[in-house]
């Protein structure tokens, strides 16, 4: 037997789409400032590993971008109709980032682009460690009880970003305090499986939504929670 949930009022859902179009706007605007901010002082350190998490926050402005085209739509029937585009934008742009932080790290491992010592990066790899996590899991929150898919896949992408931020910190400390090169694009390279498996998650359309029903006995069928197959129910 089961119980039906009526899920978000029209209401909700519209305080919800509001909720994240503030949220995607905020995470624009901190990586549009996080990647000029990084690139320039990767540039100035001849840093790849700075200049690579600039090219991150511009990968992520992309993410969030495609989300905030989806979420311009004031009827709620029009965002879902943007959803599985949107999804694909998000899942290529894991994808490019996957790319460069794989070609970028087999770089650095053979010598040809060492991470140098950055004050500047060391900075900026904390603040966005502090920020990231916060506006990732409001945009999660959201995403989750309006079941949407790509805006919990954008906080993701979010997600991955502080994880981002957590390598670079490391492998900028590493080399500062004990000359390790190699730890950052080892530490790198464990992210880019990260993002190649998100993007496919988000290519395939799988995210953790809303449920829309209450279900006891029905263990096994891939919509009966409102997930796309394989995803777990929240």
């Amino acid at each position: 037997m089961t119980a039906m949930s009526l899920g978000p009022s029209p209401a909700r859902r519209d305080a919800l789409a509001r909720r994240i179009r503030l949220l995607v706007a905020a995470t624009i605007t901190y990586n549009v400032i996080e990647a000029i901010f990084a690139i320039t002082a990767g540039t100035i350190a001849s840093s790849t590993a700075l200049i690579g998490f600039g090219l991150d926050s511009v990968v992520e402005v992309s993410s969030a971008a495609a989300v905030a085209w989806q979420f311009s739509a004031h009827d709620h029937a029009a965002r879902e109709a943007r959803e599985k585009r949107t999804l694909r934008i998000i899942a290529l742009s894991f994808f490019a980032l996957a790319l460069y932080v794989t070609v970028d790290s087999a770089r650095a491992l053979t010598g040809n682009g060492e991470a140098e010592h950055s004050l500047p990066g060391i900075v900026l790899a904390a603040l966005s460690l502090a920020v990231m996590p916060f506006l990732s899991a409001a945009q999660r929150k959201a995403g989750r009880e309006l079941g949407s898919a790509s805006a919990v896949a954008d906080s993701q992408q979010t997600l991955l970003c502080t994880y981002l931020s957590a390598v670079l910190l490391v492998g900028l400390l590493a080399n500062l305090l004990l000359g390790w090169s190699w730890a950052d694009p080892v530490a790198a390279l464990v992210i880019a499986a990260i993002a190649v498996k998100e993007g496919r998650d988000a290519w395939q359309g799988k995210g953790c939504c809303a449920p829309t029903v209450d279900h006891t006995t029905t263990k096994g069928k891939a919509d009966a929670c409102g997930c796309a197959e394989g995803c777990r129910c929240c």
